[in-house]
């Protein structure tokens, strides 16, 4: 019996993953070359609350040694690498879906975002990026003086 694969979503996926590339190259292109040449994406959901934002990440099978987080200009940055595990035919292996290799996602932070307050964890495969929004300075009245 011969498996073939059918994957009816190549083309949708590929077209978001240029889509994603499109609109996260940077003002100075220093990064574009970098974020072209990425094996996988992974989802990320994007959270609103009233003190913060949270960002989580589906990372299965990637150490948090391989999660590299940086802040620069207002883009957080998360980029990493899921190490490929080695298939030998003897194990029973039929088909592979598990994709390896290098990961590239940039999001551009809201100026309420507090940078310098940034956290993250790794648990059970999904990473956790907690970013403060700064305390809002309300609004006040200056007096203006007669002399």
């Amino acid at each position: 019996m011969n498996v073939s694969r059918y994957e009816p979503w190549v083309l949708v996926n590929r077209l978001s993953r240029d889509l994603e590339r499109l609109f996260n190259v940077p003002a100075e292109g220093n990064d574009e070359s970098r974020s072209s040449v990425v094996d996988w994406v992974p989802a990320v959901d994007i959270k609103e609350e009233d003190k913060q934002f949270v960002l989580r990440a589906d990372l299965p099978g990637v150490e948090p040694k391989d999660i590299e987080i940086t802040m620069e200009k207002g883009q957080l940055t998360i980029r990493g690498r899921r190490q490929a595990e080695t298939r030998d035919e003897n194990n029973g292996y039929r088909r592979v879906e598990r994709v390896s290799g290098e990961f590239f996602r940039r999001f551009t932070l809201p100026d309420t975002a507090d940078s310098q307050a940034i956290k993250a964890r790794h648990v059970n495969g999904v990473l956790e990026v907690s970013i403060p929004k700064q305390q809002t300075v309300l609004p006040r009245r200056i007096d203006v003086a007669t002399h």
